[in-house]
């Protein structure tokens, strides 16, 4: 069955903070060595970042590093968020709660039983009998296999469109330590949520932003230690190796190269690319590796700048921006790539 995005809608929580305001708060709630002190400056005060937003209520909360405080931070704000997106994205579409026939929501920032589909669905009003999937641990990936589900949901017979969430809140898996790994992890990450509607394509009126039309896996378990959540002290801890923008490239050319290959095309027929924004270097090393230019990478860099690194919400935020500044004609065609931990890679071909 052919799928369509009829929406994409997006969400974020209420705190923003510039990376120097970031920087003056973490000196002023944290001890720390100069040298750290140095490095947290130059990443944050010094860096491509203009600011961040944060799942927090009150400032003073994002010092709280205990598991209970950040597991709840991570529902409160996860939940939020997670429902603004839902919400934006049926607005868009034109569609009711009602309308939806599936929920699946990825996320790798938080582990709660029951998942957050529990929570979003009560808060949305989602019908009892709605067939509800959450996918766990997939990293800044995970919004791409997370639409390819809810293509298989329908391609399954569901008579009704899904909708699809990527939420993470990077926040409250912050880890302090004198590490530069946790120091760049902290500077970087930011809290978002993403939520397309993925519907048949034989419904809704011709009114899509895109039809899908495959999807690509790689897997490199030989890499997992290079980029991977681990729990330490009953917390999220990141783990982020030097070799994170090498791995990255390469894997993402190679999910990108099968793809396209299967559909007789190759990367320079591509008209639009959304690719996760993971940092700075690692789109300097995919525009190396794939031959494309700033410009051809530059919504993926713009909301870098403007977001930080959200993990998986982040293809999604760039390919609204694509359809929002760009402007795709029909019969263009996109691709996302998103990867992360594990090491995985997973790519989209769409045509506009």
């Amino acid at each position: 069955m052919k799928t369509t995005l009829r929406a994409i809608g997006t969400a974020n929580p209420r705190r923003y903070g510039t990376q120097r305001e970031f920087y003056d708060w973490l000196v002023k709630h944290f001890a720390m060595t100069p040298d750290e002190q140095d490095l947290y400056r130059r990443v944050t005060v010094e860096g491509p970042i203009k600011g961040r937003y944060f799942g927090i209520d009150y400032d003073e909360q994002g010092a709280l590093h205990t598991p209970d405080a950040l597991i709840e931070r991570f529902q409160k704000h996860g939940t939020r968020i997670a429902v603004e997106a839902a919400r934006s994205a049926l607005d868009q579409a034109g569609l009711t709660v009602d309308d939806i026939g599936g929920l699946v929501v990825n996320t790798c920032t938080g582990y709660l039983c029951p998942g957050l589909t529990s929570y979003v669905s009560e808060q949305l009003g989602l019908a009892p009998w709605a067939k509800i999937v959450d996918l766990m641990g997939m990293g800044c990936g995970g919004a791409i296999p997370n639409l390819e589900c809810a293509a298989n949901m329908l391609a399954g017979g569901l008579p009704k469109p899904v909708m699809s969430i990527a939420v993470e809140i990077c926040s409250a898996t912050m880890y302090m330590g004198s590490e530069p790994d946790l120091i760049i992890s902290n500077s970087i990450f930011g809290d978002g949520a993403a939520a397309a509607i993925v519907d048949a394509a034989e419904r809704g009126n011709g009114q899509a932003v895109a039809k899908i039309i495959d999807f690509e896996t790689t897997l490199y378990t030989r890499h997992r230690e290079d980029l991977r959540y681990r729990t330490q002290n009953g917390m999220l801890r990141n783990v982020l190796s030097k070799r994170v923008p090498l791995i990255g490239s390469k894997v993402a050319r190679e999910t990108a190269c099968r793809l396209l290959g299967r559909h007789g095309l190759d990367i320079r027929q591509i008209d639009f690319w959304a690719i996760h924004p993971g940092g700075t270097v690692v789109l300097e090393q995919i525009g190396e590796k794939m031959g494309l230019s700033q410009e051809q990478l530059r919504f993926s860099y713009g909301i870098f700048h403007d977001y930080g690194n959200m993990s998986s919400p982040s293809v999604l935020f760039v390919l609204q921006k694509v359809l929002k500044e760009a402007r795709p004609q029909p019969g263009q065609r996109g691709v996302m790539l998103g990867f992360g931990a594990g090491f995985s890679a997973f790519g989209a071909l769409l045509e506009f």
